[in-house]
């Protein structure tokens, strides 16, 4: 009996999940670490499972082109926004994402971006790449995160991760807003107000929210007028939740202090984007995940996932 087989997306999967792979499965490798769409449908026809190392969408134009012996899709991914949910689940296959793995070092991220854009770390250095460091009373003064307002937008497990991360610091006081209150919002002393409120009274708001109707586009220039001109957002959740021409806008004219940015909108960021040009925005091209262990955590994982599913089993992470 012939084995079952995995086409996998890219050449560049941490070896831990390709040798899971490889003790059950036939696999073909994609040989370059970003395929492009076409590579994809083009070797698709007769798998039986797709693994995705990075957000390739899955909608009903791969579903058709990969036919009825598709069983299993697996994203090495939290966030599921490239997925067309319903119609995968519609024709009878198995979904899974690889979430709780990588939320520790996204967490760490969001307190680095917070810290960063706190203290003006990107517009410090260049000062001195300027040769114009200065020893004033007065320089370079930042945001004290001590006592301060934090607002976590989206409190699922990484807004949780953030808040235990930053309870260290002092920090005065954690709102978050959502649909309702959360006993885990509780557990950690956060208090649960609208998301008016939250801009309304947060020195920090860190958006950890995943991207749907709801939230695209939730940052804009109507929610930057009614937050703090004091007010430092930090964006780990998903680009598009922030318009980006508004966050432009409102870093230019100091309707908010600063930013901190692991994701935005587009991705790549083209190098002579107007964000780049702004000494209060802290950007990293979408590290959050981005460590030895936290991907070599997510290739098992999402390894594990094909494995379940193709042997009839509940997956670790099913959508």
């Amino acid at each position: 009996m012939s084995r079952q087989r995995v086409l996998v997306t890219s050449n560049e999967v941490p070896q831990a999940g390709i040798d899971l792979l490889k003790t059950k499965f036939d696999l073909t490798i994609l040989p370059s670490p970003v395929s492009t769409r076409e590579q994809v449908l083009q070797a698709l026809p007769g798998h039986d499972a797709i693994y995705l190392a990075s957000h390739h969408v899955v909608n009903k134009e791969l579903l058709d082109v990969a036919g009825p012996r598709l069983k299993v899709v697996s994203t090495a991914s939290a966030g599921y926004d490239h997925l067309d949910v319903p119609e995968i689940k519609r024709r009878g296959l198995k979904v899974g994402n690889t979430p709780h793995v990588l939320t520790a070092a996204v967490a760490e991220v969001a307190v680095m971006l917070t810290l960063s854009a706190a203290r003006r770390a990107y517009e410090g250095r260049i000062k001195i790449i300027e040769n114009k460091w200065e020893s004033r009373p007065q320089w370079m003064l930042g945001r004290d995160l001590r006592g301060s307002t934090v607002g976590i937008v989206g409190l699922g497990n990484i807004g949780q991760a953030i808040v235990k991360r930053l309870k260290p610091f002092e920090v005065g006081r954690f709102i978050y807003s959502g649909h309702s209150r959360k006993q885990a919002g509780d557990d950690l002393g956060a208090t649960f107000v609208s998301f008016a409120d939250l801009l309304k009274e947060s020195d920090f708001v860190i958006v950890a929210t995943p991207l749907n109707n709801e939230t695209t586009n939730m940052f804009n220039d109507n929610t930057f007028a009614q937050m703090k001109n004091t007010a430092i957002l930090v964006n780990v959740g998903r680009g598009p939740v922030v318009n980006t021409d508004a966050l432009v806008k409102a870093l230019r004219n100091h309707t908010i202090f600063a930013a901190g940015l692991d994701v935005m909108n587009p991705e790549p960021l083209p190098s002579d984007h107007p964000l780049l040009s702004l000494p209060n925005a802290v950007i990293i091209p979408h590290l959050g995940s981005a460590t030895v262990k936290t991907r070599s955590d997510m290739a098992t994982t999402a390894a594990q996932n094909v494995i379940n599913g193709l042997e009839g089993k509940p997956l670790v992470y099913e959508l």
